[in-house]
């Protein structure tokens, strides 16, 4: 199931076992895991990390790294082209006034957006991102889910942000679900990152949320995220811990470096510190770069513009 050999198995009809060998190399993964599922466990080492390591994390530097590490994104029911248009250009806005502080990493919106994005966009250094195949619910056909895909990418869009068929996991339906992700990757190709988002606040314990980090890395996943934010709880320090903890093993393995994506509820510099400490703790400095870190958020950029210049302007 290594990411660059992907294949099919072909069904027959002669009795023999080719569906138990599928199911036995998915749960081959996870059972060669040894990432801890222990929740209590894992809560208490997140608190050991955060009392050891959080205070030192609360610098300038630090903000200013936060910031261009930010998904910038609107995903309102009454986003519009015109609303998309402003928030575009108050990016743009940014770039001009304060050409001192590194922007943010990308500019997500519904996928129909792209366009109004790259038509707006100026500043070179800032993603065009996507929340597409019929986010949030990825309820949809696959069909459906690959055009939608295609058509933001036809739009512009640099990287897309999916949500793992989380009825398939539900139904124990592996090959399925590991394939819808690798046929959307194989969408993009090599040049884009394709984000997979878990929506740990359904899948809610260490267990089901290894299992979730694991095939999605091994189905082509560029990033691992936390959370849509939209219906269910959103990330959570604990969900994080163990996403990163399954990134570094799946890192020592295969040598490919996925990244990390918090979202949903972050909306303060002391939240955004706290996951940047767990961030650099386990996976350590080769992650601290916005290739493999980001935030996803909306209010985030002004709070963590009001820490780093000490001002109450809000330019997002």
């Amino acid at each position: 199931m290594d990411q660059h050999h992907h294949h099919h198995d072909h069904h027959c009809d002669c009795g023999c076992d080719h569906d138990q060998q599928t199911v036995n190399r998915y749960e081959d993964v996870v059972s060669k895991s040894n990432v801890t599922t222990d929740d209590a466990a894992i809560a208490a080492d997140v608190q050991r990390i955060l009392s050891e390591h959080e205070k030192e994390n609360h610098t300038p530097e630090v903000y200013q790294f936060l910031l261009n590490c930010v998904d910038l994104t609107t995903l309102a029911t009454d986003d519009s082209e015109s609303s998309v248009t402003q928030f575009v250009q108050r990016v743009n806005d940014f770039g001009e006034k304060y050409p001192f502080i590194k922007n943010v990493a990308a500019i997500c919106v519904y996928s129909n957006f792209a366009a109004v994005v790259r038509g707006t966009l100026e500043v070179s250094d800032v993603n065009i991102a996507v929340c597409s195949a019929c986010f949030p619910s990825s309820q949809a056909h696959i069909e459906t889910k690959i055009a939608e895909t295609a058509l933001a990418l036809a739009d512009g869009a640099d990287e897309v942000d999916v949500v793992l068929n989380v009825g398939y996991f539900r139904d124990a339906a592996w090959e399925e679900l590991c394939d819808e992700i690798y046929e959307l990757k194989q969408v993009l190709g090599d040049e884009r990152h394709l984000k997979v988002i878990l929506e740990t606040g359904l899948l809610k314990t260490a267990e089901n949320i290894r299992r979730a980090s694991l095939l999605a890395m091994y189905s082509g996943a560029d990033f691992i995220k936390t959370s849509t934010g939209k219906v269910y709880p959103g990330a959570t320090l604990e969900a994080a811990y163990v996403m990163c903890q399954c990134i570094k093993e799946f890192y020592q393995k295969t040598g490919i470096a996925v990244g990390f994506k918090a979202s949903g509820g972050i909306r303060s510099t002391e939240d955004a510190v706290k996951y940047y400490t767990i961030v650099k703790e386990i996976l350590g400095d080769e992650w601290l770069t916005n290739e493999r870190f980001r935030i996803g958020a909306s209010s985030l950029a002004n709070a963590l513009f009001a820490s780093i210049t000490q001002t109450d302007e809000r330019p997002f």
